[in-house]
C-alpha cells in the first residue's frame, strides 16, 4: 500500500452499484487532502473501468474523466472534486442517526458518490454523460485540476449543461456570484502623537471609506427566477507605526460580491464609483467572474423540472464559473449543507444523498 497523504489505510474496492450512502462512506474513508489524491483517483478509475459499460475513460494526473458517446441529442457533465481540506480528527467516517460524519462527507464526496453510482446503474440514459472527477479544488486556483483539464483537454468539458456536485442542501443552486477585492490606501504625514497637528493621520482618512461602506445599499437582482444579493464589505485593515506616532499610511481591503449580470469590469467601475471623491488610492488585487444561471436553456430547464423547482441562487464563487466562461449553463447540485463544509464535525444528511440520486436518475433517464 502506498501512502498518499497524512493518513492512509486499507479499504475494500469501491462498489459503484451499492447504495450511494455506503459509497459515500467508502470514499470518505480514503484520505485525499489536496495534492494527495492519487490513491482515491486510482480507486475511482479502477471502479469505473471494471463496473461501467460504454464509457471512454481517461486519466489526467490525479483527475479521472469518463464519457459515453451514444450520439444522444444532448450531453450532461457531472463534475466533482476528489480532494478535501486537511483531516481534523474526523476520519474514518461514522454514522450517527440520520447523518454520516467525516471529512469530505458534505464537501463533496457525497456528490461524487451519487455521480459514480449513476454511472454504474443508469444503463439507458437519454443524455450522453461526461464524468469529471478532479484534484486540488480546495487550494489555490492555479492548482485546480478543472483548470488544467480546461487548458489541456477542452473537448471533455463541452456539454449542454454542467452539474457540479458541490453541497447545495438538495437545491439546485444556479450560477454563482462574482468576487472582486480591492485595496484602498490612504497616505499622510508622520508626526509625534503629542504634536498630532503637525502630522496627517492616514488612518483617519479611512473613516470616510468606512462611512460609505456602512451606508452602502446592496443591490438585489432577479435572474431567471433566482435572487442574487450583492455585498460590499471591509475584510481587512492595516495601519499604524507605534503607540506614539501619527501614521503616514493605512490600507483597507474591500471585497465586492457581485451578481452575475455584472462583468468584472462593470464590478470594478461600480466600486470606484462608490468611493469616488475620497482622498484615497484604490487598486484591484483579485477578481473572478460570476456565472449566469442559464436556466432557460432546455437542458437546464429539464433539470429544474426533475428537481420539482427546488432552485435558488448560489452565493459565493464555485467552479460553475469555469463552465459559464465556456458558454455552458452550469449549476451546483449535491447533497450536504454548505455550512458544514470544512468543519471538524462535517456531516451530510443521508436522506439528501438518496433524494439527489433519485432526482438525477429521473433527469438522466426521461
Amino acid at each position: 500500500m502506498h501512502d498518499h497523504g497524512p493518513l492512509a489505510w486499507s479499504v475494500v474496492p469501491l462498489d459503484l452499484s451499492a447504495d450511494p450512502i455506503a459509497l459515500t462512506a467508502a470514499l470518505v474513508d480514503i484520505p485525499s487532502e489536496s495534492r494527495h489524491e492519487t490513491r482515491i483517483a486510482d480507486e475511482v478509475e479502477a471502479a469505473l473501468r471494471e463496473q461501467t459499460a460504454g464509457y471512454e475513460i481517461v486519466r489526467d494526473g490525479d483527475a479521472v474523466l469518463a464519457r459515453t458517446n451514444f450520439g444522444l441529442p444532448s450531453r450532461v457533465v457531472l463534475a466533482g472534486h476528489l480532494d478535501t481540506v486537511p483531516v481534523a480528527d474526523n476520519l474514518p467516517s461514522r454514522f450517527d442517526g440520520d447523518h454520516l460524519f467525516g471529512c469530505g462527507t458534505s464537501d463533496m464526496k457525497s456528490g461524487d458518490a451519487v455521480f459514480l453510482h449513476l454511472a454504474a446503474t443508469v444503463t439507458e440514459p437519454t443524455h450522453d454523460i461526461t464524468l469529471v472527477f478532479y484534484d486540488c479544488e480546495e487550494i489555490e486556483a492555479s492548482a485546480n485540476g478543472l483548470g488544467r483539464i480546461q487548458a489541456q483537454l477542452p473537448d471533455w468539458l463541452q456539454a449542454d449543461v454542467a452539474i457540479l456536485g458541490e453541497p447545495s442542501g438538495g437545491y439546485i443552486e444556479a450560477g454563482c456570484q462574482g468576487t472582486l477585492r480591492v485595496v484602498i490606501t490612504a497616505s499622510g504625514t508622520r508626526a509625534h502623537s503629542a504634536r498630532s497637528w503637525l502630522g496627517d493621520n492616514a488612518i483617519h482618512k479611512l473613516g470616510a471609506v468606512l462611512d460609505r461602506l456602512s451606508g452602502y445599499d446592496a443591490r438585489i437582482v432577479d435572474i431567471d427566477g433566482c435572487t442574487y444579493r450583492e455585498g460590499l464589505s471591509a475584510v481587512k485593515i492595516e495601519g499604524g507605526v507605534a503607540g506614539n506616532v501619527i501614521p503616514d499610511a493605512a490600507a483597507l481591503t474591500v471585497n465586492f460580491r457581485f451578481a452575475p449580470d455584472r462583468s468584472p469590469d462593470d464590478a470594478l467601475a461600480h466600486v470606484r464609483q462608490v468611493f469616488d471623491g475620497l482622498d484615497v488610492h484604490l487598486e484591484q488585487t483579485d477578481v473572478a467572474a460570476g456565472a449566469l444561471p442559464g436556466l432557460r436553456n432546455p437542458a437546464a430547464a429539464a433539470l429544474v423540472a426533475a428537481a420539482d423547482g427546488m432552485v435558488r441562487a448560489k452565493y459565493g464563487w464555485t467552479d460553475v464559473a469555469r463552465f459559464a466562461a465556456l458558454g455552458i449553463p452550469a449549476v451546483n447540485y449535491g447533497p450536504g449543507d454548505p455550512n458544514m463544509a470544512h468543519r471538524r464535525d462535517e456531516r451530510v444528511a443521508v436522506a439528501q444523498i438518496t433524494a439527489v440520486t433519485d432526482t438525477l436518475r429521473r433527469y438522466l433517464t426521461t
